[in-house]
């Protein structure tokens, strides 16, 4: 499988309860790249990139939340990888 990129959009209670954090903690530790980022109206925009696998794993993951988190929907769009991102982070 070659490398892809995925913007994934969160719905749900995902905002203060630590959602962009467990992102992040899963997204390197499965090696991808990206951000995540709170977006007005309760929403959170994770940006992946990295091995198609891989990806799908973390989607998995996203869908999951954390405990206090309740995910309501997650919206996928595949994309091909920019290469721009060295590491995964908090975007603002």
């Amino acid at each position: 499988m070659g490398q892809a990129a995925v913007r994934a959009i969160v719905s749900g209670l995902v905002q203060g309860v630590g959602y962009r954090f467990y992102a992040i903690g899963h997204a390197r530790r499965l090696g991808l790249t990206g951000y995540a980022k709170n977006l007005p109206g309760g929403n959170v925009e994770a940006y992946a990139e990295g091995e198609r696998g891989l990806l799908e794993e973390f989607l998995k993951l996203l869908r999951a939340g954390p405990a206090a988190a309740d995910v309501s929907g997650v919206s996928v769009e595949w994309a091909k990888p920019s290469g721009r991102y060295k590491s995964f982070s908090i975007e603002y």
